[in-house]
């Protein structure tokens, strides 16, 4: 019998997380693996459970005495829900040093962070010329310590400098596209994205769409689909061969498979509010400050819909990740997504 892989993975109800729980439940080796998730929702853990044969565990993420028992029983963890969570992802990495002592093995942390990382103030005024790369590791420590995701993404990375746990790092960028796999048809996942989806719900309340500044601001733009088969292809390369992938400082993976402006998702929020009898004009106009206020909850994220955040994702691709969605692909997702919202008003 098949020595059976024990897994801990956060955020099974969310967008990312769904995603990836169900790439490893349909997995060639799911029949090997032990996966325990942590949810909020006891109807949800119910369906999880004897839909889908997941241990499910009530809670939240600030039991933190939970969470580092839940990290401490896993020999991987598919971090897929906090970015930002000090104390959070302080529990887990307590977890995986307590096994790590006790147990002598050398756990796996694959950890979400994000290519918000790599914002910097342009207000949609601007493009900028700066590019970063997975493969350039010096660039990557260059990026300031008051950047976000930042503090979260050092303690994982230290994690593994310390040497009681190997961690990787994936950053999505802009993810797009409804997420369609069993765990969103049970309704215990989320099928949606957050970045345009809040772009889509300020434009309906407005009736016509909104940009920051002129939105001449780049990002990155990467399919549902095509992010969770890159935890997948990660996880994959690190079992057959763990010598053979970064870790650490050499463990980090952007997601993303082109770029867009802002004013191209703003535009074709517009153009899809003219298609169904919104608004007669297309043209997305200025966001206010009072917007901000309105839609967004504050200055501090209204005008991140104005930031650059440029990266190539060269070493995911040299993983063997193949992602198959375009930018194209992404504009065109929109209209669908803007009349789902549409009929929920």
């Amino acid at each position: 019998m098949a020595t059976k892989t024990t897994i801990f993975l956060t955020g099974a109800t969310g967008y990312i997380g769904g995603a990836v729980l169900a790439r490893l439940l349909s997995h060639p080796s799911a029949s090997t693996f032990d996966i325990t998730v942590l949810v909020r929702n006891a109807e949800k853990a119910k369906i999880l459970e004897s839909k889908f044969g997941v241990k499910a565990v009530v809670g939240n993420h600030a039991e933190l005495d939970k969470v580092e028992s839940l990290a401490e029983n896993a020999h991987v963890v598919f971090e897929l829900a906090e970015s930002d969570n000090v104390p959070f992802i302080k529990a887990i990495l307590s977890g995986l040093r307590k096994r790590h002592a006790k147990l002598g093995d050398l756990p796996i942390l694959i950890h979400t962070s994000g290519t918000g990382l790599l914002t910097d103030d342009a207000r949609g005024e601007y493009a900028t010329e700066t590019i970063y790369d997975d493969l350039n590791v010096e660039q990557y420590k260059a990026i300031p310590d008051t950047a976000l995701h930042r503090d979260v993404d050092t303690l994982v990375i230290n994690a593994d400098v310390e040497g009681y746990a190997r961690t990787y790092i994936v950053l999505p960028s802009t993810i797009y596209g409804i997420a369609k796999h069993p765990l969103t048809e049970a309704g215990v996942s989320n099928p949606h994205s957050i970045q345009i989806p809040t772009l889509i719900k300020a434009a309906l309340a407005r009736k016509r769409a909104g940009v920051v500044g002129k939105g001449k601001a780049l990002w990155p733009d990467v399919h549902i689909d095509d992010i969770a088969d890159l935890y997948i292809v990660l996880y994959d390369a690190i079992v057959a061969n763990p010598e053979k992938v970064g870790h650490g400082w050499e463990g980090v993976f952007y997601g993303e498979n082109g770029e867009h402006t802002w004013y191209q998702i703003s535009k074709a929020i517009g153009e899809a509010l003219v298609a169904l009898g919104i608004t007669t004009d297309p043209e997305p106009t200025p966001f206010t400050v009072e917007d901000f206020e309105k839609y967004f909850g504050g200055e501090r994220w209204g005008w991140y819909s104005g930031t650059n955040s440029r990266c190539r994702a060269n070493r995911a691709r040299a993983l063997g990740w193949k992602p198959k969605y375009t930018t194209e692909d992404m504009l065109k997702s929109i209209r669908p997504e803007v009349e789902v919202y549409a009929k929920k008003q």
